[in-house]
């Protein structure tokens, strides 16, 4: 279906902020000769580090959030035989991880408020096999890691954070990644609130975890390429020691996530704007705006997720449409993997098992949310999703 409005382009959902910095950055890249895992790479992961302000955290940079996923729950020795609990209500990305280990995923509700995972659930969802659970922070908004960790800690369970939204959110005052989870992973996806194109970040506290996930996003090696090819001395020897994977992130990728690590708090500020715009122009429409971070705790913006009430008229999917029409891009954040072909299979899932997430899905509209987006490009959202209630 084509936009229908012939006046003003279509406004896309989300476009990536690529600077000059990052441009000349990139090129200095390619003009050097290193271009795979490199100097520049060590550069990002160490900035990374000093951005989250804790010397005792490791920071490794993957291909993508999912990579680090994997990476993550291997190092814990997730396997066969094992449950690792998350939450219907994320991308297939969180759960399939789990699967290529061998191990099953068992999916619980969400928190209605919040769209985070329901802790309650997680308890009840617990069993003798339960090795981790795998929170989501949703859209930008931490779920409730205080309640979580004391749980997992009491049952003994390993805590692997799914942030792909949640860069630089905070929660308890402490960003994400500072937590005393297992480990966090962050995503670079095109429309994160920062971008490599694609990749990611994994960070753990645990030097046993960093040494295991170094070693086997590339191939299982006993040393990596740049610490092989700038030594001093000869050094071509190395040993397979585990069969691992080719997760890592290049230089050229690297180049771009270093300068938009500098930018990332001007990023969540205009970010925040746009969302108490949104905010504000909603407040009095029949819809459920995002939920805001607790007094003291900030928000990351990646999604601008509205909610229409049960007394709107028109259905989800045309109000979709007329945005559409109006020139409007915008998505849904997600279609619940209880819905999905192989999930709903596999476990034999229904919607009356996830009500809340089943309910917010029916109702979700994601809008467009993205540092590039103008006052007038805010307004003409406002207008367009009026009409489209009218």
């Amino acid at each position: 279906m084509k936009p229908m409005s012939d006046k003003l382009p279509f406004l896309p959902f989300a476009l990536p902020e690529i600077g000059e910095e990052e441009i000349a950055e990139v090129v200095d890249t390619l003009r050097s000769g290193w271009v795979t895992t490199g100097p520049k790479t060590k550069r990002f992961e160490e900035d990374f580090t000093a951005f989250l302000g804790d010397a005792s955290l490791h920071s490794m940079a993957v291909n993508s959030a999912t990579a680090g996923l994997h990476l993550a729950l291997e190092a814990l020795g997730i396997g066969p035989g094992d449950e690792v609990i998350t939450t219907t209500h994320t991308f297939t990305a969180t759960a399939e991880v789990v699967r290529y280990l061998g191990a099953d995923v068992v999916l619980v509700d969400i928190d209605p408020a919040t769209l985070c995972i329901d802790v309650k659930a997680v308890e009840s969802a617990i069993t003798p096999r339960t090795k981790a659970v795998m929170p989501v922070h949703y859209g930008g908004l931490a779920a409730d890691m205080t309640a979580l960790l004391a749980l997992t800690k009491k049952h003994g369970l390993k805590v692997v954070e799914d942030a792909a939204h949640a860069l630089p959110t905070t929660c308890g005052g402490k960003l994400i990644g500072t937590l005393d989870s297992d480990v966090t992973v962050f995503s670079f996806y095109a429309n994160k609130t920062i971008t490599t194109g694609e990749g990611g970040m994994v960070v753990t506290r645990d030097p046993a975890l960093a040494q295991r996930i170094k070693t086997m996003r590339l191939h299982g090696m006993s040393r990596d390429a740049f610490d092989r090819f700038t030594a001093k001395v000869p050094s071509w020897y190395y040993e397979i020691v585990a069969p691992g994977f080719k997760y890592n992130l290049t230089d050229i990728a690297a180049a771009m996530g270093l300068h938009q690590l500098k930018r990332l708090a001007a990023f969540q500020k205009r970010r925040e704007e746009i969302a108490q715009q949104f905010n504000e122009a909603f407040a009095a429409l029949p819809v459920i705006t995002p939920p805001v971070p607790p007094a003291g705790d900030v928000h990351a913006w990646h999604l601008y997720v509205l909610r229409l009430g049960d007394d709107v008229k028109v259905g989800r999917d045309a109000f979709i449409e007329r945005l559409y029409a109006a020139g409007i891009g915008c998505s849904v954040h997600y279609i619940p993997l209880h819905q999905q072909p192989y999930w709903r299979d596999r476990y034999g899932l229904t919607a009356a098992s996830f009500p809340h997430s089943q309910k917010a899905y029916e109702r979700m509209v994601s809008l467009p949310l993205y540092t590039r987006m103008t006052d007038d490009d805010v307004k003409r959202v406002v207008g367009a999703v009026r009409t489209a209630l009218a």
